[in-house]
């Protein structure tokens, strides 16, 4: 995301409640919502609503600043009925509605982050509920580094929601801390520190613009070891061991995307094989994440500086991938940093 890329402000997040307030009377009416922080029954049921109905759903969550807000309007976009800011135990209730809506409301996105951490401890009781209903949910996490968490907190000169009398820093520990479980059970993880608002829409657009969801869906990054590893990599892949064609005065000025620097990376002795041992690799790691429903992997493809070997490999690696019925992203994530 851009420096200036961060949640909405204080007056937007309180029509947004007064919104959900509104939106929700008709409910609250005849359902018990949450009192001190405990999780009760919303006392509504699927029966009788054919599982066809049932709308599909996707839960935005993250770290504050890292553009859940860039991702939703992506979403909303797209078509799909996007709330903000919603209690997790009202997930179920908003679910019911779309079912009834007679395929009005075919696709929820909904937002849960810290604003609304008073109710935060009670998503996983809602996931669960909505696992024994069969609702097809996913959650797309957002994350970024600290550094840039700060930056974009400091140039809108606003605080972090949960810093309190401490610095920003200190809001982002705690908030990390708080959606580490949550981190750890997301479908997709999407690293914002060095993309802008359109890379972060682009990456949104690749994974939810197919009008049919594949099986699954790979995204392959290039990368330099000497920037840092991709925080949302699945899989790393160390090419460190062929020799680097940066120390070849007429490859140099190249990319792994040039024909003779691939050529070159690819006539060392153990690339092709390594390509053919992993690609099998990969068709058993594909074969577990679809049995247990994953849908979505990152495969990090790493050389010193992420321009040669890494991006051939890549390349190379989201063919193979392609040609076995995975639908493939490729990233280039540093390459022409040097």
């Amino acid at each position: 995301m851009s420096e200036h890329e961060t949640e909405p402000t204080a007056e937007r997040d309180q029509q947004a409640q007064e919104t959900h307030k509104n939106n929700g009377e008709d409910l609250t009416q005849q359902d018990e919502l949450q009192k001190d922080g405990e999780q009760v029954s919303t006392g509504i049921e699927t029966a009788g609503v054919p599982d066809a109905a049932i709308p599909e759903l996707v839960i935005i969550s993250g770290m504050s600043g890292a553009g859940r807000s860039t991702a939703a309007k992506c979403l909303e976009d797209l078509g799909w009925f996007v709330v903000d800011n919603l209690p997790p135990a009202l997930i179920p209730t908003m679910v019911e509605l779309g079912a009834r809506s007679q395929g009005n409301v075919a696709r929820i996105a909904v937002v849960v982050d810290v604003r609304g951490r008073r109710f935060f401890d009670n998503l996983r009781e809602s996931l669960s509920d909505l696992d024994t209903r069969g609702v097809t949910r996913r959650v797309v996490f957002l994350e970024s580094s600290d550094d840039a968490l700060v930056r974009r907190f400091e140039s809108v000169r606003r605080p972090h929601p949960l810093q309190g009398d401490g610095r920003i820093v200190d809001g982002i520990a705690a908030e990390r801390e708080l959606l580490r479980e949550l981190r750890g059970d997301a479908d997709l993880v999407i690293d914002t520190s060095s993309l802008n608002v359109h890379e972060l829409r682009a990456k949104m657009d690749a994974q939810f613009a197919g009008e049919e969801e594949p099986e699954l869906r790979a995204t392959v990054m290039s990368f330099g070891f000497k920037y840092g590893l991709p925080v949302d990599a699945d899989l790393v892949v160390d090419m460190r061991f062929l020799p680097n064609p940066h120390w070849v005065p007429e490859l140099r000025p190249f990319t792994g995307l040039n024909e003779e620097v691939s050529a070159y990376v690819f006539n060392q002795p153990g690339a092709k094989e390594f390509i053919d041992r992993y690609s099998e690799l990969l068709q058993l790691i594909a074969a577990g994440y679809r049995r247990e429903g994953k849908r979505y992997v990152t495969i990090a493809v790493g050389c010193t500086g992420g321009k040669h070997r890494s991006v051939a490999t890549s390349e190379k690696l989201a063919a193979r991938l392609a040609s076995q019925g995975v639908e493939t992203v490729v990233v280039h994530r540093d390459m022409g940093r040097e």
